[in-house]
């Protein structure tokens, strides 16, 4: 059988009864789908009859060596990032699929899959955005990490971390919908309270990250176009809507022209780093929030299976890990590059509030009010 004999709820959150016993199906799985790979009879009766997660492990090692040719080749190693906010989806949308194909209720899971599909809607569009779909796009801390190893040392990280490890990782924060999966076999197409505040938790982390990539990225009305008009301001109703950029364009404007887009201080342009807004609470707010989405994921499939916790979320933990270390790393090179970026950190906790810090986020008590500014001018 490829699903698991369950006597209770309890018994769905098992790693020796949901998964141990249906290891072994990968190793036949690769010539068991060349055998059948010209009927497609063929390929649905093997695809219901091996356990989800393990058609979905299978899938994930797969996809590694692809990763890992497409990275060497063109010596731009961002070819999982393209796929990060796909990834997770793609898999949860494999574990409804297998519900559905046999016969489980199905109703929680859609409505988990809609939030899987919102999370990757606005990553996938974030990451577009910033140029990461671009020909030739890299994430500049690989070419930093380059600097420090050797050629030889470099292929063995690209093989085991980049290609393998971040494909498993992927794979692993949707280990709770296995769960969720199995435990729909008590609960039939019963959709609780429980769950409606799970689902929305989950959107309105989603939502959380959406506004905090609008304030690094999107084109928002912040100061002073907020306060004033374009008359005020001497610009032309079009020059008005053009001013309204986002804060990394604005910077790159300032630091190349020194020319002052309207609607940020000059003081957070010369700064380099936005301190405005969620950034003013977290480093790293979208950080935050697109972490929580995978534990709210986890937390869900506890409360349905009535458990305090259970092995599927080892997914989560390591992508919290994962963020631990990339964003240490990130904030390592952006310490150098902006001489205050320590000060914010003094003030300003990496994902969560900083409750211990008596000075503002924003720097607000640094800041040279207006006609203070216009009377120094004068002087």
């Amino acid at each position: 059988m490829a699903l698991p004999i369950i006597n209770s709820l309890a018994d769905c959150t098992d790693f020796s009864k949901t998964v141990t016993p249906y290891i072994p199906q990968l190793y036949d799985l690769p010539q068991q789908f060349l055998a059948s790979i010209t009927n497609p009879a063929g390929l649905k009766a093997l695809y219901i009859s091996t356990n989800p997660l393990i058609t979905a492990l299978a899938l994930s090692i797969a996809f590694s060596p692809l990763f890992l040719i497409a990275a060497e080749v063109n010596r731009n190693f961002s070819q999982v990032d393209r796929f990060w906010s796909l990834l997770p989806t793609f898999y949860n949308a494999h574990f409804v699929l297998y519900a559905y194909m046999v016969g489980l209720p199905t109703y929680r899971l859609v409505v988990l899959l809609a939030c899987s599909g919102l999370w990757s809607a606005r990553l996938t569009y974030n990451y577009w955005r910033k140029g990461g779909y671009g020909i030739g796009s890299e994430d500049y801390r690989w070419e930093i990490l380059q600097k420090y190893v050797n050629t030889p040392t470099w292929f063995l990280f690209d093989v085991v971390f980049i290609a393998f490890a971040q494909n498993i990782l992927l794979f692993s924060v949707s280990w709770p919908t296995y769960v969720l999966v199995l435990a729909s076999k008590f609960q039939g197409q019963d959709y609780s309270i429980t769950d409606l505040i799970f689902s929305r938790l989950f959107v309105g982390f989603v939502i959380l990250a959406y506004f905090a990539d609008q304030q690094q990225w999107g084109k928002s009305l912040n100061y002073p176009l907020c306060t004033k008009s374009y008359h005020q301001l001497n610009l032309t109703p079009s020059s008005f809507f053009l001013a309204r950029t986002d804060f990394q364009s604005a910077k790159k404007e300032y630091q190349t022209t020194k020319t002052l887009n309207p609607n940020y201080r000059k003081e957070d342009l010369e700064r380099g780093f936005n301190v405005n807004g969620l950034f003013s609470k977290s480093r790293h707010p979208n950080f935050a929030a697109e972490q929580s989405v995978w534990i709210t994921l986890y937390a869900w499939s506890c409360f349905v299976t009535q458990t305090y916790y259970n092995w599927a979320g080892l997914g989560a933990v390591m992508y919290l890990l994962l963020f631990q270390g990339s964003t240490w790393f990130t904030e390592a090179v952006t310490g150098k590059k902006y001489p205050e970026y320590k000060e914010y950190q003094r003030r300003v906790g990496m994902f969560l509030p900083w409750p211990f810090s008596s000075k503002p986020g924003d720097f607000s008590d640094k800041r040279v009010s207006e006609p203070a500014a216009a009377a120094k001018k004068d002087e």
